[in-house]
């Protein structure tokens, strides 16, 4: 991250973006959907599984992630793989997880436990 803002206030393209790009977050699955996919390529079925959530959903919430671009595919035959590799969201990602384990009491100021880092 960068020690201090280069400019005193965002213009308004970029706050734009900023405010797009939490609104895309704000969803809980799809938080979950693209830290999973931050940390490995998966199917649609296998990132069901584990979020919780059915396929349809999934495959929505993958949809407006990719028109984001902040998830790829990969065809493989007649499958579809998704992945992740933006830096910059997993930075965002991982300290907004980390806030919210101070926010929730799950983590303590000068206790260094994050689960969610890396």
């Amino acid at each position: 991250m960068h020690d201090k803002p280069v400019l005193a206030l965002p213009d308004d393209l970029h706050a734009r973006e900023v405010a797009d790009t939490f609104r895309l977050l704000a969803d809980p699955t799809r938080g979950k959907i693209l830290w999973a996919l931050l940390h490995g390529e998966q199917s649609v079925g296998a990132l069901a599984e584990q979020v919780g959530a059915s396929p349809t959903a999934v495959s929505q919430h993958l949809s407006k992630l990719r028109l984001a671009g902040l998830v790829q595919t990969r065809r493989a035959g007649t499958y579809v793989h998704y992945s992740a590799h933006d830096a910059h969201v997993r930075t965002l990602l991982t300290e907004a997880l980390s806030h919210a384990e101070h926010a929730t009491g799950t983590a303590t100021e000068g206790r260094h436990e994050h689960r969610y880092r890396g």
